[in-house]
């Protein structure tokens, strides 16, 4: 399959996602929206990844063309994934309420996998977040699961072709470290979601064990 990824800042980048997709065979584009480049049409790819963004992203010439993207891919037969940010965009185009969280989540946190779910997750496991808002559940899509500061993580949609998400399960040692570099502001607020970047970096395992699911979730996504 050949897969687009839609990113939205230099340091959002589609880290482990990459490497996955290269050892099993797939090809994939980089359409770096940030850098005002134009957003791929629907016969350009197979399935589409919408990567996260910064907390604060400043609508841009290339904001109505991706919205038209999403509602296009949404409407065909394709594969669409968003992880933070995209997920909101997933979410907001499939008519659900986004909104600012009274906590926000940055660092690694317990997420409860739902049982009746569409993907194969764990029980409960370790993701790394990085959001302060949060959004409702899209009619007629199912929970992925619950974290303590969000009753609702993501959601999938038309039998997991669509899945959307909080958890940057792309995350790698490098790509955390310049993102608690670049985005230093989102965690001077304190608060009891909210870890240091030497906490977030001090437990490499986390990293691998966060894989695993990474695999788990893309091995469903992609089966369609």
């Amino acid at each position: 399959m050949h897969i687009y990824f839609l990113q939205h800042a230099s340091h959002f980048g589609p880290a482990r996602l990459a490497d996955w997709l290269t050892s099993m065979g797939h090809s994939f584009n980089v359409c770096r929206l940030y850098a005002d480049e134009v957003p791929p049409r629907p016969g350009d790819f197979d399935a589409l990844i919408v990567l996260g963004g910064p907390e604060q992203i400043v609508a841009h010439g290339w904001t109505k063309r991706e919205q038209h993207l999403l509602e296009r891919t949404l409407k065909s037969s394709k594969p669409i994934m968003g992880l933070g940010y995209g997920a909101e965009l997933i979410a907001e185009a499939l008519g659900a309420i986004v909104s600012l969280n009274t906590h926000g989540e940055f660092g690694w946190h317990a997420v409860r996998g739902n049982e009746d779910g569409d993907l194969d997750l764990p029980e409960r496991f370790d993701a790394f977040l990085w959001h302060r808002r949060i959004f409702g559940l899209p009619e007629g899509a199912i929970s992925i699961g619950a974290s303590d500061a969000s009753p609702l993580q993501g959601f999938t949609w038309d039998g997991a072709r669509v899945v959307a998400m909080h958890c940057h399960l792309e995350a790698t040692h490098d790509w955390v470290q310049r993102l608690a570099e670049k985005e230093a502001g989102s965690l001077e607020n304190s608060g009891p979601w909210v870890q240091s970047r030497d906490e977030m970096l001090n437990d490499s395992h986390r990293f691998a064990r966060q894989a695993a699911v990474l695999d788990r979730v893309m091995i469903d996504w992609l089966r369609l």
